[in-house]
C-alpha cells in the first residue's frame, strides 16, 4: 500500500467503525492515505500518545479535546474536533445484586424512562454505590451526573466514579468492584453475556443527540497538515455514511470483530448496529431507536452548541468561570476545518462523499439539542443551548 502514513489511535468499541471501516474497505486509500491504526488500552494511554506526537489523530471522547486543551487530563496541548464520529452509543448497567434491589423498589427492565431509572437508583443508594465510567472527561459521566442531579440530587453524594477502560468493565463488574456502570459498546453486552450484570438505560433516553466520540488532532498537527486532514476527512465521513446503511451493517460487525480490531464475535457487536440491546440474559430485547448514529441527521457535524453544554458542565466540575470554558470548548470544535478541510483538493473518488456544508437545522425534529428524548426542552446549563444552540 502507498500513500501518506497516518497514525491513528482508538479504543476497541463498535464506536470506532468509522476508522476500521476506512481502512478495510479502501476508504483511506482512495484519498492516498496509508491508515495505521493503533489499538489502545484505555483512553488514559491514548490521550497520552496524542499528546506527546506519537499519534497524528484520534478516535477520542467527545469531551476529551477540551478537558486536554485546557491541561485537566494530563500536559495542557491544544487538542481540536476536526468532526463527530458517532452520536449516542453508551449504555447504564448495574451488577445483578444492585438490580435486584432496585427491582424491590419497582424498576422494571422494560421502563426506560431516566426518571424512573434515576428513582431506583436513589432508593438503593442507602450505601455508597462505586460507578464504573471509562474517563473521568466522558460523556458517561456527564450524562449520569444531569441524570442524577435533575431526577435524585441527594444521591450523587452516595456515587463514588471509579475510571475503568471499557473492555476491563465486565471483569470489574464480576469482581465485585462496581456497582453500576456506563460504558460504550460492546462492553455493556459482554458484561451481560457473561452473566454479571444487567442493562437499565441506553444513554440516548437521557439525551437523544449526543456527541460521543470525535476525530481529534493536535492543533499545530492540522495547521502543519491540510491537506492529509482533509483527506482524513473525506475518508472518515465516507465511512460514516456507509455505516448508515442497513444493508452494510452486517459486514460491519464482521470487519469490526476481526482479531486486530474488537477481537468479539458478531453477536457481541450487533446490537449496537442494530439497536436491539438485550438488558439480561434470556431477555427480550429493547429496541432502541438512533441508540447509535454515525451518519443520519447531521451526526457528523462539530456542532459548538453541543461542545458549549460539555464545557458547563466541566466548569462546574471544577469550580471554573463558565464563560471562559464555553469559549474554549468552542474554539476546539472546529467546524471550519470540517466545511473547508473535507473539501479542499478533493479527489474524483471522493466527490460521493464530501462533507455537508450546510446541514439541517431543524432541532424539532432532529434532537440533537440538549434534553431528553429529543423534545429539545429547556433543560440545559446557563450557556449550553440557550446561548449556543447549533452555532456552526
Amino acid at each position: 500500500m502507498t500513500g501518506r502514513v497516518l497514525k491513528c489511535g482508538y479504543v476497541p468499541l463498535v464506536d470506532s467503525a468509522p476508522l476500521i471501516i476506512a481502512r478495510e474497505l479502501g476508504f483511506a486509500a482512495d484519498e492516498g492515505l496509508t491508515l495505521n491504526l493503533l489499538r489502545q488500552p484505555s483512553w488514559a494511554a491514548l490521550r497520552d500518545l496524542l499528546a506527546l506526537g506519537h499519534l497524528d489523530a484520534a478516535h477520542m471522547l467527545a469531551p476529551m479535546p477540551l478537558a486536554m486543551s485546557l491541561g485537566l487530563s494530563g500536559t495542557a496541548v491544544h487538542i481540536d474536533t476536526a468532526m463527530v464520529l458517532s452520536t449516542n452509543g453508551t449504555i447504564l448497567g448495574a451488577s445483578n445484586a444492585v438490580a435486584a434491589k432496585m427491582r424491590e423498589h419497582g424498576w422494571t427492565p422494560q421502563d426506560l424512562n431516566p426518571k424512573a431509572v434515576a428513582k431506583a437508583i436513589a432508593a438503593v443508594s442507602d450505601t455508597p454505590l462505586r460507578v464504573g465510567v471509562p474517563f473521568p472527561y466522558s460523556m458517561h459521566r456527564l450524562l449520569l451526573d444531569y441524570l442524577i442531579e435533575d431526577d435524585a440530587p441527594d444521591v450523587s453524594k452516595a456515587l463514588t466514579f471509579v475510571t475503568t477502560p471499557p473492555p476491563l468493565m465486565a471483569a470489574a463488574v464480576a469482581a465485585g468492584e462496581l456497582d453500576l456502570f456506563c460504558v460504550g459498546e460492546p462492553w455493556g453486552t459482554v458484561a451481560v453475556t457473561s452473566g454479571v450484570a444487567e442493562l437499565i438505560l441506553p444513554g440516548s433516553a437521557i439525551w437523544a443527540h449526543a456527541p460521543e466520540k470525535v476525530l481529534g488532532t493536535r492543533r499545530d498537527w492540522a495547521e502543519q497538515n491540510p491537506d492529509t486532514l482533509g483527506a482524513l476527512l473525506r475518508a472518515v465521513y465516507r465511512s460514516c455514511h456507509w455505516l448508515n446503511q442497513a444493508k452494510n451493517k452486517p459486514l460491519a460487525g464482521e470487519l469490526l470483530g476481526k482479531s486486530e480490531h474488537l477481537n468479539l464475535p458478531d453477536h457481541a457487536i450487533d446490537p449496537a448496529l442494530s439497536g436491539l440491546i438485550v438488558p439480561q440474559s434470556g431477555a427480550a430485547p429493547w429496541k432502541v431507536p438512533n441508540f447509535l448514529k454515525f451518519h443520519a441527521q447531521a451526526a457528523t457535524f462539530p456542532w459548538r452548541s453541543q461542545c458549549a453544554w460539555i464545557g458547563a458542565r466541566v466548569a462546574r466540575f471544577h469550580d471554573l468561570n463558565a464563560e471562559d470554558v464555553v469559549n474554549a470548548g468552542a474554539a476546539c470544535m472546529r467546524s471550519d476545518l470540517y466545511r473547508t478541510r473535507g473539501r479542499r483538493g478533493r479527489s474524483p473518488q471522493s466527490r460521493r462523499s464530501r462533507i455537508r456544508n450546510r446541514p439541517r437545522r431543524d432541532s424539532s425534529k432532529r434532537g440533537s439539542g440538549c434534553g431528553r428524548g429529543g423534545s429539545n426542552r429547556a433543560r440545559q446549563d446557563r450557556y449550553a443551548c440557550s446561548n449556543h444552540r447549533h452555532k456552526g
